[in-house]
């Protein structure tokens, strides 16, 4: 279904935020295998934009793949010292890649990792509310999810939905971007009827819910806080860039959107 955005006239905030979901820039399939050519689409389709922009990433094939295979989670824990360290080595190697693609198309990246935000599980936010300063030279900050120090010998996976909801929360970006590998929010998986549309008066249902995978259900979860907050909230198939600029640009709109 194609949705038709209303153009914002007044544009009091003047910054995007982009979720770039693991499913997307990773083959999940294959474990520590970036999707290139992806990613490269969506840096070049990115480039057109005019506004400043601030990117945060999964970890796809490379951070979940050994968070899930040392049994790491969101909740502070003590961890074997092996499994931290090989999530923290994946997602850099993988935000290098990022980066290196970026560049290749014409940005100009800043490497932003999580603990220049985030203090245990408690963000900083006079540090987040340099994020768009920094945007606004442009560069372009992009972080990731990562594998968090919280103290007292415990760690924690800081994913980059939960940053989306931090840094929306603090900075009021005018638009939040979700882009996965699907066309948006499915009422139904079996039959694929997309979701062109969510509010408050028309929710998610709850055979929606059990129909999501856990990744898609936490997108939910922060795209609907995120909303709330006064932002409206995109979620777009990273296999057509364009949709990713159409949304931004309030052109016709395939893919599902929170208000």
């Amino acid at each position: 279904m194609i949705y038709f955005l209303k153009p914002s006239i007044a544009l009091l905030k003047i910054m995007i935020l982009i979720k770039l979901g693991g499913s997307i820039i990773t083959n999940k399939e294959k474990p520590l295998t970036p999707n290139r050519n992806s990613i490269k689409k969506i840096a070049a389709s990115l480039k057109n934009v005019n506004e400043p922009l601030v990117i945060v990433h999964g970890g796809g094939s490379f951070g979940h793949y050994w968070s899930v295979k040392y049994d790491m989670h969101t909740k502070p824990q003590r961890h074997e010292a092996k499994g931290v360290s090989y999530v923290k080595n994946s997602m850099v190697e993988l935000n290098s890649i990022i980066l290196e693609s970026f560049l290749e198309s014409g940005l100009k990246p800043y490497c932003l990792p999580p603990s220049d935000f985030m203090m245990g599980d408690k963000p900083l936010i006079k540090k987040i509310k340099e994020i768009p300063k920094i945007a606004k030279t442009g560069l372009t900050p992009i972080s990731y999810g990562d594998v968090m120090w919280f103290g007292k010998n415990k760690f924690y996976i800081l994913s980059g939905d939960r940053i989306m909801g931090i840094l929306s929360k603090i900075l009021h970006p005018r638009l939040a971007i979700f882009v996965t590998n699907v066309d948006g929010v499915y009422s139904d998986m079996k039959s694929k009827r997309l979701l062109s549309e969510i509010t408050k008066e028309k929710p998610v249902t709850s055979e929606v819910s059990m129909d999501v995978t856990g990744g898609m259900s936490r997108k939910i979860k922060e795209a609907f806080n995120i909303s709330k907050n006064g932002t409206n909230v995109f979620f777009v198939n990273g296999n057509a860039p364009k949709r990713i600029t159409n949304a931004i640009n309030g052109k016709s709109f395939e893919g599902t959107i929170f208000r």
